[in-house]
């Protein structure tokens, strides 16, 4: 293999690597905003917030390394797709940990209201499922597995089904005054705020199954700001 394509495929491998790692670090702060939020410890939110700008900073390398490569080496077929889906994986790991940075946003604002026993419980189910969803498309990227990537889909009814049944607890609790409709108002938006982040598992999953098949998804995937991440950038 000559010495450029050598080098190239390297800096492809790191670039792979880096994704991997941006998606542990999602995963990190799923656990840790949870638990920030559970337990109302606006110390713990704090450092959650801080821990995204670190994201934020591996975001940025990884676009920034990707875009040179395209630049520089021009590459073609299996190689373009994989360069072209790691800068829509990166994305959507990005965008997953930004929706933690509004769970824990709302730490803030119910603070220091205790929360259902109930709801209490199912936003621990949705921190399961969202962190099952981030780490399969993770893995699905770094083995080019798009059979991993297809389950996604079908994984995030579980998802779609707990936050129908968070809204549901949420409207038989007996709202009396204007704080408690506004406590109400930001559980709910908790519980979009996971639905989102599994929104994205399942783009990122789809991305993986163009990056190894050339083909896009059939039926694009809702996205919570573009209306469809999967078919962005046909």
């Amino acid at each position: 293999m000559p010495e450029t394509r050598r080098a190239f495929h390297e800096e492809l491998n790191e670039l792979s690597d880096d994704v991997v790692r941006l998606g542990a670090m999602v995963s990190e702060a799923i656990q840790a905003g949870t638990d920030a939020f559970l337990d109302a410890d606006l110390t713990a939110a704090e450092r959650v917030i801080a821990h995204d700008g670190l994201v934020d900073e591996l975001m940025h390398s990884v676009e920034s390394r990707t875009y040179l490569l395209l630049a520089r080496q021009q590459p073609m077929a299996v190689d373009l797709r994989m360069l072209v889906s790691i800068l829509r994986v990166t994305h959507e790991l990005e965008r997953a940990g930004d929706n933690m940075v509004n769970v824990v946003k709302a730490t803030r604002r119910i603070y220091p209201y205790e929360l259902d026993p109930k709801i209490r419980g199912l936003v621990h189910r949705m921190r399961q499922q969202a962190t099952e969803q981030l780490r399969l498309a993770v893995t699905a990227f770094a083995e080019r597995d798009p059979a991993r990537a297809a389950a996604l889909r079908d994984m995030d009814d579980v998802m779609d089904d707990l936050q129908k049944d968070l809204f549901r607890t949420i409207f038989t609790l007996h709202v009396s005054d204007e704080s408690s409709l506004q406590r109400a108002v930001q559980v709910a938006l908790v519980g979009r705020y996971f639905e989102r982040i599994a929104d994205h598992a399942v783009n990122a999953g789809e991305r993986v199954t163009f990056m190894v098949t050339g083909e896009f998804a059939e039926e694009p995937h809702r996205d919570d700001e573009h209306g469809g991440a999967a078919s962005a950038g046909r």
